[in-house]
């Protein structure tokens, strides 16, 4: 289980445009690393434009804002497209990533039990180490939570 204060564990995963992004080369800057279902769902998509509206915002702090979901890079490009949204989105097909970050785990809706992405963002300071944890995220004000706590931190 990962904690405030560990390293982040490191990952190479494929944007949009099928580009290998990897978690070491935003070493020097505050990286939001968020994990989020499934592209075009009403959540997911509330939570990616809230990103992007809050995009300059988290830019003048310095900080990089970089979505995970198991979905191809080719639902990510149409998702961006559709909802003009600036920041990186990284496919998670075999979902490895999640499980490197406790964020693929057993959900049950209406009685029925499977494995699914658990809704969380962490909040990875310039030397790479967790400085924040949300490990079950509400969509509404998030975003605007997360700037709040950078800002903060930066204070």
């Amino acid at each position: 289980m990962l904690k405030e204060g560990d390293l982040a564990p490191q990952f190479c995963l494929l944007n949009e445009s099928k580009k290998n992004i990897c978690l070491k080369g935003f070493l020097g800057k505050w990286v939001v690393l968020y994990f989020y279902p499934k592209d075009n769902t009403p959540g997911c998509t509330t939570e990616a434009c809230d990103f992007t509206a809050s995009f300059d915002d988290f830019k003048d702090l310095d900080a990089t804002i970089v979505g995970v979901s198991p979905d191809s890079p080719e639902s990510h490009q149409k998702f961006i497209k559709k909802y003009m949204l600036k920041h990186i989105l990284l496919s998670d097909i075999d979902r490895e990533v999640l499980q490197l970050y406790d964020s693929w785990k057993e959900k049950t809706i209406y009685g029925k039990s499977f494995l699914g992405v658990i809704r969380s963002t962490f909040l990875i300071d310039p030397e790479g180490k967790l400085a924040k944890i949300w490990p079950k995220v509400k969509v509404k004000g998030h975003a605007e939570e997360v700037k709040e706590v950078l800002d903060k931190l930066q204070s």
